[in-house]
């Protein structure tokens, strides 16, 4: 199963690559949110492939371990994500195109890859709700894309 989206920004390219790449805030920011967020490896100063975080949450009442490493990094191109939930497997990819100077193309493709009974049970339930987390998934990723615009704006 496959969620996809095309976000525009009004910023250059290389700004809106190093804010969806400032892990340190995107850590603060899964905290706030109530995760318990852990980077294994990686310098906190230089991003690079094979950074590893293990994050904990509770999602509808159960407790969650996630593992997410970040498989591909290309500046300012693009990166690729695998996250590990239980049985569950996800690849996000992660594209950045200038379109012009000032100007941004953010895609996000989200891949679910069941590896267990329960995973498979799980996303076949999700393919009969796919309208709805479509446009939820489309909801969220506007949302960030204009929080990173405004963000963005702000620092001039």
């Amino acid at each position: 199963m496959e969620f996809s989206t095309r976000e525009y920004i009004e910023a250059p390219l290389d700004r809106v690559f190093a804010q969806a790449t400032d892990f340190d805030q995107i850590e603060r920011q899964a905290m706030r949110r109530g995760a318990e967020v852990r980077r294994l490896s990686g310098d906190h100063a230089a991003p690079a492939a094979r950074m590893v975080w293990l994050a904990s949450f509770r999602f509808r009442g159960k407790a969650r371990e996630a593992e997410v490493t970040l498989v591909e990094y290309d500046p300012p191109n693009g990166m690729v994500y695998q996250t590990v939930i239980g049985g569950l497997e996800t690849r996000s990819t992660i594209d950045f195109v200038a379109l012009s100077r000032s100007r941004t193309r953010v895609g996000v493709k989200i891949e679910l890859l069941p590896r267990t009974l329960s995973a498979r049970l799980m996303v076949q339930s999700m393919k009969l709700a796919k309208g709805t987390i479509d446009k939820r998934f489309r909801v969220k990723m506007a949302e960030y894309a204009n929080h990173l615009e405004d963000r963005l704006k702000r620092e001039g």
